[in-house]
Order: structure tokens, then C-alpha cells, then sequence
């Protein structure tokens, strides 16, 4: 089964910074990797990926930026969301959940970290909870 997705930056940087393949934010990249999770996309999301990743602090290596960045890319599909007039707490998270509003029917979901900054809505989840729906239906 195919889970199409929106995910949100907290969680491939923490899947890249993780020490531990068994994090539940690894196993989300690994998923989109494997072609379980189908990412969502806009080129303000991809930009955000890009200026985050680069933040010296972090030491990411180029290749595997540009890696992540591609295969989001590559395996994903670019979608271009209507205007929700949703008021959240960080503004520049509005792009995620507009694109994932944008793709509701086809059952898309937000993954991210940080639930707070979004409305309480079943289909913002963690990266626990997206691997315990992918687990679930297999």
C-alpha cells in the first residue's frame, strides 16, 4: 500500500541527524526510500528542506542533502495548494498543511514532530504514528 505524505522538515532532519536506524523518523525516510510513502511536495517546502539542511550547526554533507533533496524529488509528487485562510501558530508551516489539505482525497497525511503548530486534525501525525498506520495495514 502507498501513503502519500507531507513531511515536515523537523523530521528528515531529525532522520538524518539520528544515530539510531530504529528512530521512528529514520524509518519515515526510509519509507519514502522504499516507495511506501509517496512525499508531497511545493517548492516553498523544498526551499525550506534546502535553507534548514544547510544551516551549518547541523554538518550535513552535501551529497546527502542533495540526496534527500532529489529523491523527494524524484519519488514525489509537486503539488500547488489552494489558499485554506488556516491562521497557525508558525505561519511558515502553512505551505505543509495546505498541501496536505490539497491532497485530502487522496488520504494524504502530515507528519511532523512538532503537532502543536498545527490544528488537531487525524491526519497530523507523528513519525511513531505514520509507521504505526503503515504497520497496521500491511
Amino acid at each position: 500500500m502507498k501513503y502519500y505524505a507531507v513531511i515536515d522538515t523537523n523530521v528528515l532532519l531529525s532522520a538524518l541527524l539520528s544515530k539510531t536506524a530504529a528512530s521512528a523518523t529514520v524509518k519515515v525516510l526510509d519509507a519514502v526510500f522504499d516507495g511506501t510513502i509517496i512525499p508531497l511536495y511545493h517548492q516553498n517546502i523544498l526551499f525550506e528542506y534546502n535553507e534548514v539542511f544547510h544551516r551549518e550547526k547541523f554538518h550535513l554533507q552535501e551529497e546527502l542533502i542533495q540526496t534527500v533533496l532529489e529523491s523527494i524529488c524524484q519519488y514525489g509528487i509537486e503539488v500547488f495548494p489552494q489558499p485554506t485562510g488556516a491562521v497557525l501558530i508558525d505561519m511558515d508551516d502553512l505551505v505543509f498543511y495546505e498541501v496536505a489539505m490539497e491532497k485530502r482525497d487522496d488520504d494524504a497525511y502530515l507528519v511532523t514532530g512538532n503537532q502543536k503548530h498545527y490544528p488537531f486534525r487525524d491526519f497530523i501525525v507523528t513519525p511513531a504514528e505514520m509507521m504505526a498506520i503503515i504497520e497496521n495495514n500491511k
